[in-house]
């Protein structure tokens, strides 16, 4: 957990704290670094705070003493885990699926910009989107959906649906997304 907060102090400059709802996304190679950095840091983590490196496809930890502080999300496209802090602690890991190969998951610095406990896309015949949290202004957004623990989806990061529920309640507009390989 030093590790964590160490980077995040070294990554200030990136942003890394909660940022008002209508902050852009910064996609800066920079930024990149910083996510795949602390992407780096949760999978250490993990194992420091729930004593495993491994998790299947559609299952999540979440630690049952659930800390405070402001909650941060960090996505790993290699690993497909997302992993929840609240403060400079470890809260959670879920198993994600992120977008296949021509519909990629976009990587960097990004803000929870909406939130709606049940959304349909737009873009993809009505399909549901419950637990939707909006990362970028093109749709892109972390919410509940099928978990094959590889990447498949259009760009969105899906959870397993109880790990989804947990998230929204955790989580508020502005709330920090990192991605990183």
């Amino acid at each position: 957990m030093k590790t964590l907060a160490l980077a995040l102090a070294l990554t200030s400059a990136f942003a890394l704290s909660p940022t008002p709802a209508t902050a852009e996304s910064i996609e800066t190679p920079e930024a990149r670094v910083a996510a795949t950095d602390a992407a780096e840091i949760a999978r250490q983590d993990m194992v420091a705070t729930f004593g495993t490196h491994s998790l299947k496809a559609g299952k999540y930890l979440w630690a049952k003493d659930p800390a405070s502080g402001p909650a941060r999300v960090v996505v790993s496209l290699n690993d497909q885990r997302a992993y929840v802090y609240r403060g400079d602690r470890l809260i959670a890991v879920s198993s994600i699926s992120t977008g296949k190969p021509g519909k990629d998951t976009p990587t960097g610095i990004f803000s929870v910009l909406q939130k709606k406990p049940m959304h349909r896309s737009r873009k993809y015949d009505d399909a549901p989107m419950p637990f939707m949290q909006r990362i970028d202004q093109y749709g892109i957004a972390l919410h509940a959906g099928h978990n094959p623990g590889f990447p498949a989806s259009h760009g969105c990061i899906r959870l397993p649906a109880p790990f989804a529920a947990k998230l929204y309640g955790v989580t508020t507009l502005g709330s920090t997304v990192m991605i990183g390989a």
